[in-house]
């Protein structure tokens, strides 16, 4: 289609090589990766101006198909996507390949000062609770919250509920009613109560089981997986109910759009090809830059003089 429509001759090869250093040229703009972004003092956030709207940002990832030189069957290596809300403005996206980036940190507070950040400006994040994504937020902001995903709890509790469909009837009429009221009072913030069902789970059922099955062995680990998701995170549950009815947002289910137009439809949906970290990750910056309408700002910067030229087509088109 290309050759059809541009005068000029083009290769698969040469586009793809264009793509990777204008993603280079890029990378190589962005400033040093810091511990903390945090600046000033309360004193000195005091005097900022009021603030605009809160801003929200959830992260989440996908998985792409590797490969490693002629190695074609590599695995899969994990890219973590995020956007960032805010009333009033044009969503923002970031992303990288997180085994392969340097920078995730710098690239996320870039963002967040291309939204309008200031220090006294109220910022919600929201995540799966993952070491690597609840780093990755820290001391960006004195004004961040940090929320545990409604999505991902409400998700395991759902698999929950389907497994123990798997164990005895007596144990199963003993289980479900109580991981039922779990997931009500993790709605509501309160892990102590959510947290002593889990117990009262593992007390009554499973110290009494003589012999058990290997769906009902699969599902004693989960629980207490779930249970060791919970209280690593309880510090970040929330009242998910008071929220919601407020109209704060509870999930990151608004990042699985994002998910789908950096990872999913250029790299995993019905897409057959592997990729190198580098490859990968270069190609989700020009992809963020494009779908942030930040490319054509970055092009004039580099070339001062295009500008120019687009007013003077825009004047001949009119």
């Amino acid at each position: 289609m290309l050759e059809d429509v541009l005068p000029i001759e083009t290769s698969t090869s040469s586009i793809c090589n264009n793509v990777h250093n204008v993603s280079e040229r890029i990378e190589s703009e962005i400033g040093e990766e810091k511990f903390a972004y945090v600046e000033g003092c309360p004193a000195q956030w005091g005097k900022l101006p009021k603030p605009e709207k809160p801003i929200t940002v959830g992260i989440d990832g996908g998985f792409v198909h590797a490969r490693d030189g002629d190695n074609r069957k590599a695995g899969w290596f994990e890219v973590i996507v995020g956007k960032s809300m805010q009333e009033k403005k044009d969503n923002k996206r970031f992303g990288y390949v997180s085994t392969y980036d340097t920078k995730p940190k710098r690239r996320l507070y870039d963002m967040l000062i291309n939204q309008g950040m200031q220090m006294n400006q109220r910022i919600t994040f929201l995540s799966d609770g993952g070491e690597n994504v609840r780093s990755l937020q820290q001391y960006l902001s004195p004004q961040a919250e940090h929320i545990l995903d409604w999505f991902h709890i409400t998700m395991r509790i759902t698999v929950m509920l389907n497994m123990v469909k798997s164990i005895r009837d007596k144990d199963q009429i003993i289980v479900e009613p109580k991981i039922e009221k779990i997931k009500w009072h993790l709605w509501r913030g309160n892990v102590f109560k959510a947290l002593g069902y889990l117990e009262e789970i593992f007390d009554e059922v499973e110290a009494n089981s003589e012999k058990q099955t290997e769906k009902e062995t699969k599902f004693w680990k989960y629980a207490h997986e779930f249970d060791e998701y919970i209280t690593a995170n309880q510090g970040f549950v929330v009242n998910y109910s008071d929220r919601y009815n407020y109209g704060e947002t509870v999930s990151t289910a608004f990042v699985e759009s994002t998910v789908n137009e950096l990872i999913s439809k250029r790299m995993a949906k019905k897409q057959q090809m592997r990729w190198t970290k580098k490859g990968a990750h270069l190609l989700l910056q020009a992809r963020i830059k494009t779908l942030n309408n930040e490319l054509k700002d970055q092009f004039y910067k580099w070339y001062p003089g295009m500008p120019l030229i687009s007013d003077a087509l825009d004047k001949v088109a009119a």
